[in-house]
């Protein structure tokens, strides 16, 4: 079979849609700060920016529906000192966001209600944070939220410490110590473990309870930033960074024993940008975007490694890239995923991932149950010990615009589950299945096999070319024959039997007289031979063998039709037999009256006259002959 093999998946046909500038979220001010974050944060509500602002730093919180060309005066949040550097919003609330600065703080904000960036204010009004936390000695660079506990907050800085703030308290109730400046950091799914990254080259997994790390190892060995991704449920854990000849890599590794990633390090390119990893828990998919080039790559996780799927490419690099909550994306268009990236530090774009499917009703099998706006346990009980997953909502409900429903936590997406292509009125036609046809034979696809009437007219009319007409009076004699009846067509020695026994019933040529030459009648009864054999031999006739398939007759009838052919045969042989002795008899009388007119010549002397008679003689005896 000629191709290559093309492994079997939904996802395989996945394309990113970019959208058109009109739609874009135009007019922005973003910062240019060298830090290496992610410099934006979506939710399926706002998206947060990091701005460039004068005076102390300050970011910009987009409403998802505001889009287009942005006024000049944005209402900022404002409160830092320093530029910064990251936010996050809260998993469980959609109005509550972080932020981490080069002021070495952490600022808890919410969106007002109604929040607008449009207003008939000259300046419009800036909001304020709700709380400060403070506790970190060195910039604040990343920010995260526990993704099961509510308002668990982790934060990175530049003192080489992991902070865990209680947000209610507003105090820290944890601190992990690591031996070099912070990279990225990724929580579990139940948020018990925190794996991290650091500029030692070292991957860590924390037990952050217990404030020590239950692993600790060799990460890439290049000496640019790496980051790292937990892989939802699995305990899995996807990193990106350098090999010692600056190429990009792309790691795999077990939590419970990574003392090497699973399958070594595969080489993505030797572009020099940071690779930041996404993972997306309902398609079981590893996105990565390049920060600096506009390509973002995207891998099935199948077998314990990454199936590489396809990649979105783009003319315009993008600096920072957010990934909005799986319960943000539009159900009716089959979008899987949408991201926001920054172009030029003027604009947002967003990016749709779309399965290409013609279906217009709910695809259950690339929407299984995603978490919803939920938390698994509170602070207090999470700082306590206890931990769980958050609860899960059926996409389906958001998709018919009912309210999310509820769905256990422990549910564990299916491999199995068949994609819905119709609409469920539809399914009630294949319970009266049509019969299926039974295979039919390619003669009987050609035709109709031929009947033992349509053989018999075939060898009559064949026999008839050969036949005497003179003897027409035989017919009633060929009734009575001494054939006897053959059980089955297969049979067929008896027809060459029986023309055996009839060429020796052919009488002889009577002998001459004593004392004359009688030539050979061999030619002469050997000259019908070649017309007789095509009706016997050469010529194709029809045997019972194709009728037999599946339109022929029962055995008896085969027998009866056998029969009749025998009887036409036989005539035609007594026809033959008849004419040659007939000529015998002719050649017979000429040779004797030839050898009587030679004797009288002999005893009355020649003349001229016996001499014409004599070669008239010879003539019409070779005539006879011939």
């Amino acid at each position: 079979m000629a191709g290559r093999f093309v492994r079997a998946s939904k996802y395989r046909h996945v394309f990113g849609r970019s959208t058109k500038k009109e739609q874009c979220y135009d007019n922005l001010r973003i910062s240019k700060n060298a830090w290496d974050s992610n410099i934006i944060k979506a939710n399926p509500e706002y998206i947060s920016v990091n701005w460039e602002a004068s005076g102390g730093g300050a970011f910009a919180v987009i409403p998802i529906n505001e889009r287009g060309r942005l006024p000049e005066q944005l209402p900022l949040f404002r409160g830092h000192t320093a530029a910064v550097l990251d936010t996050d919003w809260s998993p469980f609330n959609d109005s509550l966001v972080a932020s981490g600065s080069d002021d070495a703080k952490v600022f808890i904000w919410e969106v007002p209600k109604d929040f607008t960036l449009y207003s008939d204010a000259e300046e419009p009004a800036d909001v304020a944070p709700v709380a400060k936390l403070t506790g970190h000695t060195r910039k604040v660079g990343h920010v995260l939220f526990n993704p099961a506990a509510e308002n668990v907050l982790a934060s990175s800085s530049g003192d080489c410490t992991v902070r865990l703030w209680d947000v209610e308290a507003g105090a820290t109730k944890l601190s992990l110590k690591h031996a070099d400046i912070l990279q990225s950091m990724s929580w579990n799914a139940d948020g018990s473990l925190l794996v991290t990254t650091s500029r030692d080259k070292k991957m860590r997994i924390w037990d952050t309870r217990q404030e020590k790390p239950a692993h600790e190892v060799p990460g890439h060995p290049g000496a640019k930033n790496s980051r790292a991704v937990w892989m939802g449920e699995h305990d899995r854990i996807a990193t990106t960074g350098f090999s010692r000849m600056s190429d990009r890599q792309l790691g795999l590794w077990d939590s419970r024993s990574p003392k090497e990633p699973i399958g070594g390090f595969t080489i993505l390119d030797s572009i020099s940008g940071v690779c930041m990893p996404f993972w997306d828990e309902g398609t079981q998919c590893l996105y990565l975007a390049g920060k600096g080039d506009g390509n973002i790559r995207y891998y099935e996780y199948e077998h314990d490694k990454f199936e590489y799927l396809s990649e979105y490419k783009s003319a315009d690099p993008q600096r920072g890239i957010a990934f909005m909550p799986k319960r943000g994306i539009n159900l009716h268009d089959n979008e899987v995923l949408r991201c926001f990236k920054t172009v030029s530090d003027s604009y947002i774009e967003p990016i749709s991932f779309i399965v290409p499917r013609r279906a217009e009703v709910f695809q259950s099998d690339i929407y299984p149950p995603t978490t919803g706006s939920k938390p698994a346990v509170s602070a207090s009980e999470w700082f306590g010990g206890k931990t769980g997953l958050p609860p899960k909502i059926s996409l389906e409900s958001v998709y018919e615009g009912d309210v999310p429903a509820d769905i256990p936590s422990e549910y564990k997406p299916s491999a199995s589950t068949a994609p819905v292509v119709s609409p469920p009125a539809a399914k009630a036609e294949p319970e009266t299945p049509k019969p299926t046809p039974a295979p039919t034979s390619t003669v009987a696809a050609r035709g109709p096999a031929p009947t033992m009437k349509d053989n018999k007219a075939s060898i009559a009319t064949m026999a008839s070319k050969f036949a005497d007409k003179d003897d027409e009076d035989d017919d009633e004699e060929d009734e009575t024959s001494s054939f006897e009846e053959i059980p089955k067509p297969i049979e067929r020695p008896t027809v060459a039997a029986s023309r055996v026994e009839e060429k020796a019933k052919e009488p002889e040529p009577p002998k001459a007289a004593a004392g004359t030459t009688v030539p050979k009648a061999t030619p002469v009864s050997t000259s019908p031979a070649p017309q007789v054999a095509p009706s016997t031999q050469d010529t194709p006739v029809p045997t019972p063998a194709p009728t037999t398939a599946h339109h022929g007759p029962t055995p008896s009838g085969a027998a009866a039709g056998i029969k009749d052919y025998l009887t036409d045969i036989k005539s035609l042989l007594e026809q033959q037999a008849h004419a040659m002795t007939t000529q015998s008899e002719q050649i017979a009388n000429l040779t004797q009256e030839v050898n009587t007119l030679k004797s009288k010549v002999g005893d009355q002397g020649n003349t001229r006259a016996k001499d014409e008679r004599i070669r008239q003689l010879e003539l019409e005896l070779e005539e006879a002959r011939s």
